[in-house]
């Protein structure tokens, strides 16, 4: 059963009211695959564009998005993040993955926080970097982890 879909078949936000406030987490992974003449601008260092240093900028713009995932999303509760943290590395086959983890004490999960996250992340890579090649694919978002609330899960 759909938890956001209540009589009539009509969206409604789920009730937390009645939940215990508990310790949750949640990791997010995107991949962003950069042809390899951005890749190798990456690999040298901290790529600064005119829009300002890439990986970055796109951490900052990720923990913002993270932040403000209830105004993004429908029936999202707000929530006050105890953490998030955003960690971007270059791979050998021309890729940024981005890993964020966000976590909180409260009566909902974070799994959309850390997914909206990565996200934004893999956008602002996009965005800043396609002045010098419109070849570059974000190729997939996933949750790799959450543990905390009904139950935990492990990709």
């Amino acid at each position: 059963m759909l938890s956001h879909v209540g009589k009539g078949s009509r969206p409604r936000m789920v009730d937390v009211g009645d939940k215990p406030a508990t310790w949750r987490i949640a990791q997010a992974r995107s991949c962003v695959c950069l042809p390899a003449e951005v890749a190798a601008l990456l690999h040298e260092g901290e790529l600064l564009t005119a829009k300002g240093p890439v990986f970055n900028t796109a951490i900052v713009a990720g923990v913002m998005a993270a932040k403000k995932t209830h105004e993004l999303i429908p029936f999202c509760h707000s929530l006050a993040l105890d953490d998030c943290k955003i960690e971007i590395a270059l791979n050998n086959d021309h890729e940024a993955i981005i890993d964020c983890t966000v976590s909180v004490t409260h009566k909902t999960g974070v799994e959309m926080e850390a997914l909206t996250g990565a996200s934004v992340a893999a956008l602002t890579i996009y965005d800043m970097c396609k002045a010098l090649s419109h070849d570059i694919v974000i190729r997939e978002t996933r949750l790799i982890r959450k543990e905390g609330g009904k139950s935990d899960f492990h990709a």
